[in-house]
């Protein structure tokens, strides 16, 4: 072999390594969402991986990102199973990626400063908080109640706060890859201490086979699911431009500019919409990720085209979806107690970012109403179509931010930052 060849196929080993590397990081946060939702963990990786591979194709493979389960979907995907069914969550699913890419056309006719003028953070900080409040008793319950002739509560509390305090320490006090990944390490010690004490179930596993189809789901079309869902992107959407922003930082270019947020919103909603259409929970760019590249430098899109790949080829392991399933439902309370504070802290760090005004009328009713809607399970109902939870809050964000007067000095919060990557 020549020495050119011999070097071209090192590298193009190396990228696959650095691909499967990758996955790893993203692999609890990719799990998660399918393990407290309900949804095939396996169809999570296929339409993490097939999603990464559209946003490549759309932004002609010049983002380092990897497209996986979105955070911010989980309590309406919740709701939305337990009220409409699976079938017609996935259509709602398949909505909310068309309003990705509907935001896309609007950044490219005027600009990307027109989600700010929509979307400020005195609309999406709040709802962030929402959906994060919101899941407290969920994360409450899931680690302090036992489970029937197999959990008791005192270890269930003992599980769930194991995992807790090693994703704490493990986040707050570890280095290197370590840091990167605490959620899997809390998870792998709450499932050692599990399995030490004997409640670990091992027959789902037993019972998949190594090879197996994943199980896809066929969306179908209800409008209160649709119209439930598809509000719920818009704070996704806008943490979107921070995660361009963030690996544009840590790799040095400008992605707002080439391919343009036009694009890589486009890519992500039509990701959104591949995963609906197959059964899966809705993509967003990894921060886990982003950290990894900037760790390791791994700045060659290439590095993620193997971390697609590695991940719809994992789908069709059947044993790991298997071995999913017999994770302890406290050890993953323990997680959540952290995570879903943690979503409800990044709401709050939107507002004092932008330095929002809460002594201002305006920037007050606007956040309080939002809250309270939110944690009081505030629900509309016209006829067959009800609205609440999250899509009910980010509606009537929106709707206070355009209906109040702004007044002269008040906060009118826009990017600097995109200000300069892509004319307004």
């Amino acid at each position: 072999m020549e020495p050119d060849n011999l070097m071209d196929e090192m590298s193009t080993w190396r990228q696959a390594l650095m691909g499967g590397q990758m996955l790893f990081v993203a692999f609890g946060a990719l799990v998660l969402v399918p393990l407290l939702t309900g949804l095939d963990a396996s169809v999570a990786f296929f339409t993490a991986g097939v999603g990464t591979l559209i946003f490549q194709l759309v932004t002609k493979r010049q983002v380092p990102v990897f497209l996986a389960s979105s955070f911010a979907f989980i309590a309406p995907i919740t709701l939305s199973i337990q009220s409409w069914g699976l079938p017609a969550t996935m259509g709602g699913i398949m909505a909310a990626g068309v309003l990705y890419a509907a935001l896309s056309v609007l950044v490219r006719l005027r600009g990307s400063g027109i989600l700010y003028r929509l979307f400020p953070p005195v609309v999406v900080g709040p709802v962030i908080m929402v959906i994060g409040l919101g899941l407290a008793p969920v994360a409450v319950g899931m680690a302090t109640s036992g489970i029937e002739g197999v959990v008791s509560a005192d270890q269930a509390l003992l599980l769930a706060t194991l995992s807790l305090l090693t994703t704490l320490f493990v986040a707050t006090m570890a280095g290197g890859i370590l840091k990167l990944i605490p959620i899997l390490c809390g998870i792998a010690v709450g499932y050692i201490a599990a399995m030490m004490m004997g409640v670990v179930d091992f027959q789902p596993m037993l019972d998949r086979p190594w090879l197996a189809m994943p199980n896809f789901v066929t969306p179908e079309f209800n409008w209160n699911a649709v119209l439930y869902m598809i509000p719920v992107a818009i704070a996704p959407a806008i943490e979107h431009i921070g995660d361009m922003l963030a690996i544009s930082s840590v790799t040095g270019k400008k992605y707002l500019e080439k391919p343009g947020l036009k694009n890589t919103l486009l890519g992500d909603g039509l990701a959104t919409t591949a995963a609906g259409m197959l059964g899966g929970p809705p993509n967003t760019t990894y921060s886990e990720v982003t950290g990894a590249v900037m760790l390791t430098k791994a700045y060659n899109p290439k590095v993620m085209t193997w971390a697609a790949v590695i991940a719809i080829a994992v789908a069709f392991i059947g044993k790991v979806g298997g071995f999913l399933a017999t994770i302890p439902v406290p050890v993953m309370g323990g997680i959540m107690m952290l995570l879903f504070g943690s979503i409800a802290v990044v709401g709050l760090s939107t507002l004092i970012k932008a330095k929002v005004d809460l002594s201002i009328p305006r920037n007050l009713v606007i956040v309080s109403i939002v809250l309270v809607f939110g944690i009081g399970n505030m629900g509309l109902t016209f006829g067959e179509f009800s609205l609440k939870g999250v899509s009910l809050c980010a509606l009537t964000a929106v709707l206070l931010n355009l209906l109040l007067p702004h007044q002269s000095g008040e906060d009118r919060y826009q990017s600097t930052e995109v200000g300069k990557e892509e004319t307004v």
